[in-house]
């Protein structure tokens, strides 16, 4: 059994943890501890820039749907006249420096996510290790305010607003720290964030409410939209539903692979799942079977799949959605909390 699937069972499906998993997590939980110690004592400096940034992640490993959530926000952001740009680490490539990247970017080298967020947010995109060294050729580019693809825990960038992404259906699991949990911090952690987004139908603790310095902290209920299906060879647009009834292949190399194939099947789809470790590199062996069945996939392995797809290739995108009130109430909180830009300088926050 692949580690991931291992593990999924132990902290979805509340399989006890072994011992050593045990003993680990308390190791790992001190180790978060004292880093943001380190910052909130300011022995560690955060960076805080010339503009306002806003922070996407989670508390939690595996895929709640925050880039969706990210390119909802910066589209909100330009109606409003604002300027936005994306920042992000660039899991899965293999470039580390900071740099700046458009739709043609190679994900090989700027990773999946980066290039999908290029492609489909119109704005500018900078993946890098160090975020305030990114974030900086953001501003250098003309933006007003950042938004980061997850980077909750990490503390060398100063914010000035934080969104908490929770995916509805799993919750937090069982509860317990990495690696006995999905948990990278404790989920006392919501109680300092500005909002919690959750994605999909709340379970796992997951609409329980916290209280923050502020008061109550918003939970605000997201679903995933998807509506069409893109070819990767020629760019033709189909409704997702004129695959109702067929049967397809389904690939997704993402943090929870069991989310997209729901989806597929709720379009009435018949699937054979395929379901690869998140950030997977993809090879022909990976999208191309036997059969001539259409290939249905993620919009971020899409992007990996230069040279590799035919005409059975298509790949589902999908957006984050919200009723009106609950959209405008997290556009108000987004808003609220901006501000307006400051002076560039180091800051020890944590």
């Amino acid at each position: 059994m692949p580690a991931q699937a291992w593990l999924n069972r132990i902290w979805y499906a509340r399989e006890s943890p072994p011992a050593w998993l045990k003993v680990l997590a308390p190791l790992y939980g001190g180790i978060v501890a004292l880093r943001r110690s380190l910052y909130r004592r300011g022995l560690r400096r955060s960076v805080r820039l010339a503009c306002p940034v806003v922070i996407v992640g989670n508390v939690s490993v595996g895929g709640t749907g925050k880039t969706p959530l990210v390119l909802w926000l910066v589209t909100r952001l330009r109606a409003q006249g604002r300027k936005p740009g994306i920042v992000t680490r660039g899991f899965g490539g293999s470039e580390r420096g900071a740099r700046l990247i458009d739709a043609k970017a190679d994900a090989r080298l700027a990773g999946d996510e980066p290039v999908l967020l290029a492609r489909r947010s119109g704005v500018p995109v900078a993946v890098g290790r160090d975020r305030p060294a990114a974030a900086r050729l953001l501003i250098a580019a003309g933006c007003d305010v950042v938004v980061s693809d997850d980077g909750l825990q990490h503390y060398a960038l100063a914010r000035d607003c934080e969104i908490a992404v929770i995916d509805g259906a799993r919750g937090f699991g069982n509860g317990c720290l990495l690696p006995a949990g999905p948990l990278r911090e404790a989920t006392a952690r919501l109680s300092e964030v500005d909002a919690v987004v959750v994605n999909g139908a709340a379970g796992g603790g997951a609409d329980a409410g916290v209280t923050g310095q502020g008061g109550a902290v918003p939970f605000l209920a997201m679903r995933l939209d998807a509506r069409e299906a893109v070819a990767l060879v020629g760019g033709e647009r189909r409704a997702l539903g004129s695959f109702s009834g067929l049967a397809v292949h389904a690939v997704a190399g993402i943090g929870n692979p069991q989310r997209f194939f729901d989806l597929l099947r709720a379009a009435a789809i018949d699937v054979s799942e395929h379901p690869l470790a998140d950030h997977a590199h993809l090879t022909a062996a990976d999208i191309c079977f036997a059969d001539r069945k259409p290939v249905l996939m993620t919009e971020k392995d899409a992007v990996k799949c230069l040279g590799l797809a035919d005409e059975r290739h298509w790949y589902v995108p999908v957006d984050a959605g919200f009723e009106d009130s609950v959209g405008e109430a997290l556009l108000a909180v987004v808003t609220r909390r901006i501000g307006l830009p400051s002076d560039e300088h180091e800051v020890q926050r944590g």
